[in-house]
């Protein structure tokens, strides 16, 4: 796998364990680059037996993923190309945390900045997520646009956190701290900030030194929940709103006013609900 293969990532290999950092200045936005990027690395490592664990941090100490980018709302199409080989019943989006989900490698995320809407979706698809403490922020902020989560994040929230907890995610639209996300059971731990590289790598190298078949037979054990149903209830839902007035206006309104800029995107839910008001 060649490391300049990826415009928007970093990826090194050893031990077993594939590092992967995030690298789309200047906050991260899933835009279609950093969507193939992703597509591409995951797909690909799928078939190497070389590579037991996935671990996926961020460039930007700021920010993990900001969001699906919002400059889609006026090019409808730039998707597409990645609507040809898609499973049945699932969007775009979808698609992506449904690939992190089923990978065979253990996947782990280093989340010591904020992940917000698909960023969030991305980071609850990888099967471990651990958070710094006074740095990581998770949130679904798409009520805020006007539309609902898109890309399995209801789906996703509901598997880890319950339906009340994700019902306040989503129409609450907050980002929520390490500790709090911790207590939802949204990520696995919350790490003091100075500790989390080495809490991730010892647990990523030890979890790659086990004995053949371990990790296969622990994933098998322990199979991703269908979620085919709530998937399409999910796209639904999403595209309904997407096609109501109000998210378009909003989503225009908020790129107009500074989003996916840095200082935008610090306190990108004041931004919206400022719009809507």
């Amino acid at each position: 796998m060649h490391h300049d293969a990826y415009a928007t990532l970093r990826v090194s290999l050893e031990g077993g364990i594939a590092r992967v950092t995030l690298d789309n200045p200047p906050v991260n936005v899933l835009n279609v680059a950093l969507m193939a990027d992703l597509r591409h690395l995951l797909t690909a490592l799928r078939d190497d037996d070389s590579v037991r664990v996935i671990v996926f941090d961020s460039a930007s100490p700021e920010f993990f993923i900001a969001h699906v980018d919002m400059t889609l709302v006026d090019a409808p199409d730039a998707f597409d190309r990645f609507a040809a080989d898609l499973p049945d019943g699932v969007n775009v989006f979808q698609a992506l945390g449904e690939l992190l989900r089923h990978q065979p490698q253990v996947t782990i995320v280093k989340l010591a900045g904020t992940a917000r809407g698909g960023g969030a979706e991305f980071v609850a698809a990888a099967d471990m997520v651990f958070a710094a403490i006074g740095r990581a922020g998770i949130g679904q902020i798409e009520a805020l646009m006007g539309i609902v989560p898109g890309g399995g994040g209801t789906q996703y929230l509901a598997g880890r956190v319950g339906r009340n907890r994700a019902l306040e995610a989503v129409l609450g639209a907050g980002l929520y701290d390490a500790e709090t996300a911790e207590r939802y059971g949204w990520v696995n731990r919350a790490v003091p900030a100075a500790e989390l590289d080495g809490v991730v790598d010892r647990l990523a190298r030890d979890i790659a030194a086990l004995p053949e078949g371990v990790i296969a037979a622990a994933k098998r054990a322990l199979a991703p929940e269908d979620l085919s149903e709530g998937l399409r209830r999910e796209h639904d839902a999403w595209a309904g709103q997407f096609a109501r007035p109000a998210a378009g206006r909003l989503i225009r309104g908020a790129l107009a006013r500074g989003a996916q800029t840095r200082d935008g995107e610090r306190d990108l839910e004041g931004l919206l609900r400022g719009l809507a008001g």
